[in-house]
């Protein structure tokens, strides 16, 4: 009996201590990293930093913050949020010196929408399994502008000393200046005594009663008026793209520019056509068209009655994709397990698929085609045993299967600027009957739901697109800098925000229905930024447009050869 019962007393010890490690595990188990981000971010008067039109909010996932530009039109202290969004629902509160305040408690009863004062940035605390703090900054733009008489180039406007300087032609007596446009309140402000349209005596510093618009706040401006340099009543700078390049520069008020241009060498000058030239009253902007890549060019213009300095700029050079053509193709492995790579044995990777990813549970649902002599990429939709997925080809690399998930690279090295895409394609649809998996709201999930709901039995599309892009959505892994990394895991969701400020020039194509015979087709860059250098060239094709969501339709073929960017 005292046996039975040490042995008892044995077995109770190990059970007890078998449950306190136990514990112990469950109790150390590391949470779930999901990471909130800000992922739309819509205000009042919402514009572009010049204030001449609508822009996205800048977000920068890195650093975790928001930019966005407002009008002069709303106050920056009682602003209304229209649309604030954030990654895998998390918990939304406002870090003020009390402590955290949820985000609801900034609403307006009046409209639903948030009131936040953001004349200083505001600090969101995201919530999920961690904390992540995020900064949100308004800048309001308030466009100020003097224009005078005779004025020479734009006038220089402090807003931190409250102080102008403008300069006018050296014969025009600063006694009697008149005054055509006098905006520094912005243009919906006020100025007293109100200059506009009189003669004054500028050849001392005069003072201005300045209030912006819905402002309690007065402000004291200082204008200065000196005489212009003769030699320097007329300038120009220029940004070169490969055939083509933007000029802009400065001149007296009431003057109209004449822009001339000529290849280094040539004795002969081109005079750009007025067409080609938008004039305001002391600066201009101007397109030179027709221009050869690669090689040296002179500029200048003429207003008034004076001519500018000589600039001299070099056009960029007309850059290709290698393998464009999907002529070369290597195969690792076998069967199944055949994994298709679009590049040739040895040599560097330039393009890549989600093959990698398919052939952890099948066939590569990527490869390539021969048909009358012509090698192209074959890119068929399936269900692969347990997932659906697009057959897919881009510029960059796959870098990692994330379970049943992806993480790739997007972009490739690139500093010119084409002005077209040419490819050839052929395109058979399906009806799309495969969706993203389970609702999960928890993981974002309900983006898929969402997409695939209003999907489901009508006819896929395929997509092709281009790309150029800065440098502003980089980001390392693993030890690597990469233009810009996909995750298609829902709790990571991040895909390519067509909307970024990072794109210099974008197109794409959209086709649901079938092209049965091999069709050329062309797609004409939009240049959103035109003073900006490419760091980077992203294409994408997808036989299946929803494919990053896991959505098509398993019978849809997008077969694509020859892509070639055009300079013209």
């Amino acid at each position: 009996m005292m046996r039975k019962h040490y042995i008892h007393l044995f077995s109770t010890l190990i059970v007890g201590m078998w449950m306190l490690v136990s514990c112990a595990i469950v109790d150390d188990l590391p949470l779930p990293l999901v990471k909130a981000e800000v992922t739309k971010l819509i205000v009042d008067g919402q514009c572009d930093e010049a204030g001449t039109g609508y822009s996205d909010a800048v977000i920068d996932k890195e650093k975790r913050t928001v930019d966005v530009y407002v009008n002069d039109l709303v106050q920056l202290n009682n602003l209304h949020i229209n649309a604030l969004q954030v990654s895998h629902n998390a918990e939304i509160n406002v870090e003020t010196p009390e402590g955290l305040v949820p985000i609801s408690k900034y609403t307006d009863a009046s409209n639903g929408k948030y009131l936040l004062d953001f004349t200083s940035p505001v600090t969101l605390v995201l919530s999920t399994y961690q904390n992540y703090r995020w900064t949100l900054r308004v800048h309001q733009v308030i466009t100020r502008e003097v224009i005078l008489q005779n004025q020479v180039g734009k006038a220089v406007i402090d807003p931190v000393n409250c102080n102008v300087i403008a300069y006018v032609l050296p014969e025009q007596s600063l006694l009697s200046v008149s005054v055509e446009k006098f905006t520094l309140g912005g243009p919906n402000g006020t100025v007293e005594p109100d200059p506009t349209g009189q003669t004054l005596d500028f050849s001392f510093g005069r003072e201005f009663q300045v209030r912006r618009y819905n402002s309690d706040e007065v402000e004291t401006w200082t204008v200065y008026v000196y005489h212009a340099d003769a030699a320097s009543t007329a300038s120009i700078s220029v940004f070169p793209h490969a055939v083509k390049a933007y000029a802009k520069g400065q001149m007296q008020n009431g003057s109209t520019p004449v822009i001339e241009y000529r290849s280094k060498g040539n004795q002969e000058w081109s005079t750009l056509p007025g067409a080609n030239v938008d004039a305001g009253s002391v600066e201009f902007s101007a397109v030179i068209t027709g221009l050869n890549p690669n090689t040296e060019y002179e500029c200048r213009v003429t207003a008034g009655g004076q001519t500018s300095a000589v600039t001299t700029f070099i056009t960029a050079k007309a850059l290709q994709i290698p393998n464009a053509s999907f002529d070369d193709w290597s195969i690792s492995g076998s069967g199944n397990q055949a994994l298709y790579q679009p590049w040739g044995e040895g040599s560097e990777p330039y393009w890549d698929t989600g093959n990698k990813g398919a052939t952890t549970v099948g066939a590569s649902n990527s490869t390539y085609g021969q048909e009358d002599g012509r090698v192209y990429a074959n890119l068929q939709s399936k269900f692969i045993v347990i997932k659906f997925a697009a057959g897919n080809i881009f510029t960059g690399s796959y870098l990692k299967t994330d379970g049943t998930n992806g993480i790739l690279n997007f972009g490739r090295p690139f500093d010119s600027f084409p002005t077209k895409m040419q490819f050839d394609y052929k395109f058979k649809t399906s009806l799309v009957n495969r969706g993203g998996g389970k609702w999960d709201a928890n993981y974002g999930k309900y983006i898929t739901r969402e997409v695939y709901d209003g999907m489901t039995g009508k006819p896929d599309s395929c997509q092709i697109y281009i790309a150029l892009i800065g440098d502003k959505d980089e980001e390392t892994y693993n030890g690597t800098l990469y233009p810009y990394i996909i995750r298609t895991r829902p709790s990571e969701l991040n895909l390519f925000n067509t909307h970024s400020d990072n794109i210099i020039a974008y197109a794409q194509l959209t086709q649901g229905n079938d092209v049965t015979k091999w069709t050329t087709e062309t797609l004409t860059l939009e240049y959103r930024h035109t003073d900006r250098t490419p760091k980077y060239i992203i294409v994408v094709a997808s036989s299946s447009k929803y494919g990053d969501y896991f959505i098509g339709g398993d019978a849809t073929l997008l077969q694509l050869d020859n892509i070639q960017l055009l300079y013209e």
